[in-house]
């Protein structure tokens, strides 16, 4: 049967295209992107959190450990360099972020391997405040949290035939009247923000000219026991801490913003790689030249 013309009632309808979305405004799109970001970052600390159970871990109350204790915060004990240190060798702890002499002159622990507090360079919370100049220091007094800061100093001052006299600080608040001081941390930092009429010696940036290599202040020490799962999350604290260095810069209240910035991202960095151990090594070598202390070489395990 022939086919005749169709009727125009019976013709398919034409499909239409849904007319686009208006896109979304900067502002919107920027709020969206925070908003998972923020989310991610709530994930990644809930998942973290009683990571480190059952072992003990210490570290210190510093800026500039902060990224590597990110999501771990409420497990963490907090104390001194020097207390650390002396709680790990009452086997109060099972790892700490210590200083590194504390690993080279006792050889009881390992090092976690990839992962320190270090400096190429000028690093601004470690130094040597001093009125005159460094050939008429006669004594230095250090503070009392400090262990490697001391032994580098030492090393630094005797590499230009200097030995002056170590005495522990008094007090935080005698350091500005002081000729000769040596801070470390949050309380050098403090110093330097509250003006002063010294001159500032940064030992990061004197180790640096002097061996063309980084200096490692602190690494986390473990007890040589089982303890693959610490490992792990400590590891997982490091990378968290550094994937959202951002976000600590932005909500830490010490000192400014842009200083926090400069100082997490450039001043200080986190690995533990060959130039690290490098710096190490070459730490070892100068502390037995000026008879300073025997340290065994670093068992680092990954």
């Amino acid at each position: 049967m022939p086919i005749g013309p169709m009727n125009p009632a019976d013709e398919i309808p034409k499909l239409r295209m849904a007319p686009p979305e208006p896109p979304e405004s900067a502002e919107v799109l920027e709020r969206r992107v925070a908003r998972e970001k923020l989310n991610l970052e709530r994930k990644t600390e809930f998942e973290l959190e009683q990571s480190l159970a059952p072992f003990r871990v210490g570290s210190v109350d510093s800026l500039n450990a902060v990224p590597l204790t990110r999501g771990l915060e409420a497990e963490i004990k907090y104390a001194w360099p020097s207390q650390l240190a002396e709680m790990l060798r009452r086997d109060e702890l099972d790892a700490a972020l210590v200083s590194i002499v504390e690993v080279l002159f006792t050889d009881r622990y390992d090092v976690l391997d990839g992962i320190a507090i270090a400096s190429l360079g000028e690093v601004k919370s470690v130094f040597l405040a001093h009125r005159g100049p460094l050939e008429e220091i006669r004594e230095v007094y250090c503070d009392p949290a400090s262990l490697t800061s001391v032994s580098l100093l030492k090393v630094l001052l005797a590499e230009r035939g200097l030995k002056p006299d170590f005495k522990p600080l008094p007090s935080y608040d005698a350091a500005p009247t002081l000729d000769a001081v040596l801070l470390i941390g949050d309380r050098a930092l403090d110093f330097s923000f509250a003006g002063h009429p010294h001159n500032i010696w940064d030992l990061g940036e004197a180790w640096s000219e002097l061996t063309n290599l980084p200096f490692v202040y602190a690494a986390w020490a473990l007890r040589r026991i089982p303890n693959a799962p610490l490992r792990k999350a400590l590891r997982e604290a490091r990378d968290f801490g550094l994937d959202t260095l951002d976000s600590i810069v932005s909500s830490r209240k010490e000192y400014t913003r842009e200083f926090r910035k400069d100082y997490l991202g450039w001043h200080i960095h986190y690995h533990l790689g060959t130039d690290e151990k490098a710096g190490i090594a070459r730490f070892i070598e100068l502390l037995g030249k000026h008879g300073i202390g025997t340290a065994y070489e670093p068992r680092f395990v990954s």
